[in-house]
């Protein structure tokens, strides 16, 4: 008969990052348990005299240093959970990509045509920025100075706490000075709100003079910021499985442990905040709305061409001039994207999703596919889902 391990939960529960983490636990022990939890909703701290009363074998928690001291000295098996936890022997750490959120984020910004940008971020103390929005921060503006522009101003905001008037003001007087329009990442989706805020309060039209792309992808959050933001989804779910699966190797003192788990970003949610072609050339901007408005189907150049009113060589070179790449391109990159989304954000079958994209058989699919991506949809799905 396989043994009941009792786990203990500390991962608060109010935003859809650490419910989807638990989601992602529940199942594993499903598959693999039986477990027993218990679990505090608010995520928070224990006692060492609980940690010892409770008897547990196992442990999951947020980042607190003393928990992290405790679990040690008790000699339980123990995963932290935060965005740069530092690594201790004997811990399992889960970490968030924050480099490839900065520049995915980037691409999006820059994919929309923008080419003046700007980062808000978080403090952690009211001189430093937190270890994480900085690391995005880092990865945002190297992707931007990468692509010929300059490098980002930043703004960096005081945790919850403080006072949000004051705060607001001063992040609002600061996006008015910036020359627009302007493509905002903003290091969290909390983060992303605020900017939307204050740009009501500066006056500044979203996204027509600013575009706001936000990370984590919590749809409540993302659905009170007006208009709505665009976000980077992470992979909450599968980071809670493998936290789960690396604890129950470590409760069974198996040899293949990871030291670190990390939490994937997987793609662009789109939403109101960045619907806007930045662009100065109106035909352009009828080609890019076409392409996105196609949905991911097959699609023509010269249809293109027809849709923005010009003929097919001049929409070729206001392409390379202004977007620096062809309409095909353009077209591969958007339907490629679309697809990509399919792949994570249902479970339709591989065969299916080809059929409704536009493809005539799976193979032709896979090496469209595999061409931008690097890798087979199937590999793609199981790598991010």
């Amino acid at each position: 008969m396989k043994k009941n391990y009792k786990v203990i939960l500390l991962i608060e529960s109010s935003r859809a990052s650490g419910r989807n983490y638990l989601q992602g636990i529940a199942r594993y022990a499903h598959h693999h348990g039986p477990w027993s939890f218990y679990w505090e909703p608010g995520g928070f701290d224990l006692t060492r005299q609980t940690l010892k009363t409770l008897d547990a074998d196992g442990i999951i928690f947020r980042d607190v240093g003393r928990l992290k001291a405790q679990a040690l000295r008790l000699g339980i098996p123990a995963v932290v959970v935060g965005h740069d936890s530092k690594e201790v022997r004997g811990i399992i750490n889960v970490v968030t990509d924050s480099s490839t959120i900065g520049r995915m984020a980037a691409e999006h910004l820059l994919e929309r045509g923008f080419k003046r940008f700007a980062f808000c971020g978080l403090a952690s103390t009211l001189l430093e920025q937190t270890p994480w929005s900085e690391r995005r921060f880092e990865s945002f503006s190297k992707r931007i100075v990468e692509a010929g522009f300059e490098p980002p101003p930043i703004y960096v905001l005081q945790q919850p706490g403080s006072d949000w008037r004051t705060s607001r003001q001063g992040l609002a007087d600061w996006l008015a000075k910036l020359p627009r329009p302007v493509g905002i990442m903003a290091c969290n989706d909390d983060c992303g709100t605020q900017v939307a805020e204050a740009c009501k309060v500066a006056g500044i039209v979203v996204p027509d003079a600013a575009g706001i792309i936000g990370a984590d992808n919590d749809e409540v959050i993302c659905g009170l910021s007006d208009p709505p933001l665009t976000s980077i989804a992470v992979n909450f779910e599968r980071a809670g499985y493998e936290s789960a699966q690396a604890l129950d190797r470590l409760m069974r003192q198996s040899k293949k442990i990871p030291n670190k788990i990390h939490v994937r970003a997987t793609h662009v949610v789109a939403r109101r905040s960045t619907d806007i072609w930045a662009v100065d050339d109106a035909a352009l901007a009828k080609a890019l709305t076409c392409i996105r408005d196609r949905g991911g189907k097959a699609l023509t150049v010269n249809e293109v061409a027809q849709a923005a009113g010009v003929s097919r060589r001049a929409l070729e070179r206001r392409f390379r001039q202004q977007m620096g790449g062809s309409v095909l391109r353009e077209i591969r990159r958007q339907r490629t994207d679309q697809i990509a989304r399919l792949l994570v954000e249902t479970n339709l079958p591989v065969a299916r999703i080809a059929e409704s994209s536009g493809f005539a058989d799976a193979q032709h699919f896979a090496r469209y596919f595999r061409a931008t991506r690097k890798m087979s949809p199937l590999a793609f799905r199981k790598a991010h889902k």
